[in-house]
């Protein structure tokens, strides 16, 4: 990326200049900043570097002794760690202890700590520029900065070597002086996380350095950001000396999540009176759950434009109806909660029917399952015809293959007669049953839960990865009672948009709640330690803001959040490094085997991905450096495997592709989210790609 350098500028002027920078460092020797300015000007979502050089300030102030310029230094750039810096830039000639207080704050605030190395005079041989990178790693340095005078091309040769040595990420080493200028843009091609600009050739603050419209002409050509007009991400010629901020692109709305809104109508359909169910968006999935809960003899009304739902619903008992016959459209949740719950609502064995991509998955796990409790299933694919009543019952079962069907247990057993006990052994998508239990406790049904797990586990504070057994006690003879409230927004589509926005410019998203127990919710913390710079105004439930920021490699474990899986290969895909992403045998029965999928979609666009045992391996180039050296994703002809989330995935992927891609059937999200080529298009103003 490009970091303009802000510098002699006073709060106003900064906060302008910021507005109009992809990334900046701010000189707090230079500029005049007040603590309270500080604050302001670093809790910008513009990713920002600390910077305050003692000879700067005491250059600017002659007065200052050295000790009193290194502790006003210090004060300064540990205001601007608390305000949010993103990065603080700390020289090596700064005294030791000073260093080891300016990176504990900084580290404990989750800013990246610079170690930099400036030689003004020339630049140093091989073996002495290694020992300078080697020092500032012994003494702490998340990324050196090491910057030499060039008298020659060898010179700035010399430095770039260090790439072929070190992890590009962790280093930024360019030349100054006329023969130094082009390592400033080659270090951006070698991988570095960013390089440095001037606001104007006036302002430069080295000899050599670029003004950064310059240079953003040079990395991006004409390539379009999204959220910023004009498609420039640096400050244009008229906006040099102020003037009017940039605006952000559209604020786009997620839909309601089809995770609580299948559940909540179903559960409405279960309840005794009225229910209300508000925010709610259609999609195939959560219309199939509507005409279940009318199959089930629910009243079912849409009220404002569609966006209420009223459900007058059965009062749900044992027994209470008789159905032959149960459509859930190609809904794998739907599927895996009506399987119990037709077995504990209905006089008579109920078929269950479906379509399209769900005829092909399996109900794994489920003949045994449901057998605990006397239930029996004619197949483990639709349709299938339940046999028999559930019945309350103690049983130990496997996670291993999904939460669904442990949801639908759950949602049946506290109708059954008597008192039940589940236990749950290496379980996966945890949040998905935390989901069903805080939905069926707004409709009045209760059940208790306990965790467990090894040492790690709770000395982790209940990280759900590392549960290793659950167990519901559930108590027997319970009824549904009708509630009203409002659906969550959807974390699952909503990643796509944030991962767009890190990637390739900046993107609002409005309608989510970042306390949610939606297991998609992982894409804040994934996108977080990758370095995407991420706010979020007005509360839990505010806008949420990512913008462009160096992102790097990641390692995770999506086995409770496998939905994720896609558009997070896509985010890895422009992420410096080697992503690690496990949980890939929670894949192979989505929509489409959904592994394999992936795959296929990054060898085709050129990237280079991988299996190892559960984990997915994916080698990723920063967007800058890919624009440098020709390795854009490639464009053209892609299956989406009928799989909304790859078309989402794909979608994303284009904006960063060298020419258009083509999805084959793009018409599947609306499984989930009808509206998404339609928001995607308002986020990106309709642009196909960069």
């Amino acid at each position: 990326m490009i970091c303009t350098v802000i510098q002699g500028r006073n709060r106003q002027e900064v906060l302008q200049a910021l507005q109009c920078c992809e990334m900046a460092e701010i000189r707090l020797d230079s500029c005049s900043l007040s603590a309270d300015d500080i604050e302001e000007c670093f809790s910008s979502d513009v990713p920002t570097v600390a910077t305050c050089r003692v000879a700067g300030l005491m250059a600017s102030d002659g007065t200052l002794t050295e000790r009193e310029a290194l502790r006003i230094c210090e004060d300064r750039l540990l205001n601007a760690i608390d305000a949010g810096a993103a990065y603080v830039d700390v020289e090596m000639e700064i005294p030791k202890e000073m260093s080891k207080r300016i990176r504990s704050r900084a580290h404990s605030c989750g800013t990246v700590f610079i170690r930099s190395v400036h030689d003004f005079g020339s630049t140093g041989t091989y073996a002495e520029l290694r020992s300078q990178v080697e020092r500032c790693r012994y003494y702490g340095a998340d990324i050196v900065k090491l910057v030499t005078m060039a008298r020659s091309e060898e010179d700035a040769a010399r430095v770039l070597r260090l790439y072929d040595e070190y992890d590009p990420a962790s280093l930024i080493a360019f030349c100054m002086g006329d023969p130094g200028r082009e390592s400033r843009v080659a270090c951006l091609a070698k991988g570095a996380p960013y390089s440095y600009a001037a606001l104007s050739v006036a302002e430069a603050a080295a000899p050599g350095q670029w003004e950064a419209s310059d240079m953003a002409a040079r990395v991006y050509g004409d390539r379009y950001f999204i959220g910023y007009p004009d498609g420039m991400a640096v400050v244009p010629e008229d906006r040099k000396n102020g003037g009017e901020p940039y605006r952000t692109g559209q604020t786009v709305r997620m839909p309601a999540s089809k995770s609580f809104a299948q559940r909540a109508v179903v559960a409405a359909a279960l309840a005794d009176g009225v229910s209300r169910l508000e925010g709610y968006s259609a999609c195939s999935d959560s219309e199939s759950a509507v005409r279940v809960a009318r199959t089930l003899g629910a009243e079912v009304r849409s009220l404002d434009d569609g966006g209420t739902l009223e459900i007058r619903g059965i009062g749900a008992v044992p027994g209470a109806v008789d159905i032959a016959c149960l459509n859930v459209g190609e809904s794998g949740l739907l599927t895996r909660l009506m399987i119990p719950l037709s077995a504990v609502l209905s006089c008579s064995d109920v078929t269950l029917e479906g379509e399209k991509t769900l005829l092909g998955r399996p109900m794994k796990g489920a003949d045994r399952m449901l057998a605990a409790f006397g239930v029996q299933l004619t197949s483990d694919h639709l349709p299938l015809k339940v046999c028999g009543s559930l019945e309350s019952g103690n049983a130990s079962i496997s996670g291993r293959d999904g939460s669904q069907l442990i949801s639908g247990l759950l949602m049946s057993l506290p109708l059954t007669e008597g008192k039940s006990t589940v236990t749950v052994t290496d379980p996966k998508s945890i949040p998905y049953m935390f989901i069903t239990l805080d939905v069926m406790k707004r409709f009045g049904v209760s059940i208790a839960n306990e965790m467990s797990g090894d040492r790690e586990f709770f000395e982790s504070d209940g990280d759900w990865s590392l549960c290793r057994e659950m167990t519901f006690n559930i108590k027997g003879k319970q009824r549904y009672k009708a509630a009203s409230f409002s659906l969550e927004g959807d974390w699952s589509a909503a990643a796509n948009f944030l991962v767009a926005g890190a990637i390739f410019g900046k993107a609002e998203i409005s309608g989510l709640d970042t306390t949610s127990l939606q297991a998609d919710l992982s894409i804040m913390d994934i996108l977080l330690d990758a370095g995407a710079s991420i706010s979020q105004s007005d509360g839990d439930t505010g806008p949420v803001t990512v913008q462009r920021a160096p992102l790097t490699a990641f390692s995770i474990d999506a086995s409770n959040c496998p939905d994720l899986f896609p558009i997070v290969a896509v985010l890895a895909s422009f992420c410096q490094g080697t992503s690690r992403i496990s949980g890939v045998d929670r894949l192979v029965h989505k929509e489409s085997d959904r592994g394999a999928a992936i795959l296929d979609m990054l060898g085709q666009m050129g990237v280079q991905a991988g299996l190892e045992g559960n984990d997915m391996l994916i080698e990723g180039h920063s967007l800058v450096q890919r624009c440098l050296t020709g390795t854009l994703l490639k464009g053209g002809k892609y299956t989406s495997h009928h799989d909304h989330r790859m078309v989402m995935a794909l979608m994303v992927a284009g904006l960063g592709a060298d020419g258009k891609i083509e999805i084959d059937d793009e018409e599947c999200v609306g499984k989930s989210f009808p509206g998404f080529i339609d928001a995607f298009a308002l986020l990106t103003g309709g642009e196909d790609r960069l």
